[in-house]
């Protein structure tokens, strides 16, 4: 008897794995976004008072070790680490809550982005090292910086669904289509592309310059579009806001 328990235990300890349609995380974006026009916002004073659902997910999420990680396909891996950063940055933000930007939270010698304040494949880590560290580093897809989100009005949308494996493709699209075709956020006028200072900071991560990414999702004029791939334009990098995306 002693012993079928004993084999009981050890077969359901080891054939625990992680759920890659993060419904868990699904469940908590269904209850806290709403949209605002083309900009979604974050219930967090809701969120704060009921996290059992996230804490769930990313009690999950720190579960993943680096070998069962290794085991799945790049999609599936990109998929995880693109909603571990949204989820954690939500934690981070209901940990720190009331604050009217993620920018406050933090100090002179430690921004929100260098805080340790979770456990990743084993290792207390933060939010830069799943960003730089691990998504840029080891997938070269520009595409990311329209998919994770730092909290703030004039980041790319948290995205009301979550990313998997078997979708990524088409929702990395449907996250550049959204923030590119936001006239808040990115535009063209008078031969001048008003655009992110994302594309500032991070241009270099697009092989063909971010102006030919950018140029079919900010004018369907096509010949705007081909003025625009050519680089034959002017650039006016928008000033960030870094207010909180709070409902």
């Amino acid at each position: 008897m002693k012993t079928t328990v004993l084999l009981i235990f050890f077969f359901s300890f080891n054939t625990w794995s992680f759920d890659l349609t993060h419904k868990d995380y699904q469940v908590v974006l269904d209850k806290v976004l709403s949209f605002k026009g083309a900009q979604t916002l974050v219930d967090y004073k809701g969120l704060k008072k009921d996290p059992s659902v996230l804490n769930e997910y990313l009690e999950a999420v720190a579960k993943v070790t680096q070998n069962e990680f290794n085991g799945w396909n790049k999609a599936d891996q990109l998929a995880f680490l693109i909603n571990a950063y949204n989820a954690f940055t939500l934690q981070l933000i209901i940990n720190h809550y009331p604050v009217k930007s993620i920018k406050k939270i933090g100090g002179f010698f430690s921004s929100p982005w260098k805080m340790k304040f979770f456990t990743l494949f084993g290792k207390k880590t933060n939010l830069d090292k799943i960003e730089h560290g691990l998504i840029r580093a080891n997938y070269k897809e520009p595409r990311i910086h329209f998919a994770v989100n730092c909290a703030s009005i004039s980041c790319p949308n948290l995205q009301p669904f979550v990313f998997t494996g078997s979708n990524l493709e088409k929702q990395l699209q449907q996250s550049a289509k959204s923030f590119l075709g936001d006239k808040s956020k990115n535009y063209f006028a008078g031969k001048t592309l008003h655009a992110s200072i994302i594309f500032k900071w991070y241009g270099a991560d697009f092989k063909e310059g971010f102006k030919a990414f950018v140029a079919d999702f900010v004018t369907s004029d096509k010949a705007s579009q081909k003025l625009i791939r050519s680089g034959k334009v002017k650039t006016q990098f928008l000033e960030y806001d870094w207010n909180l995306n709070e409902k």
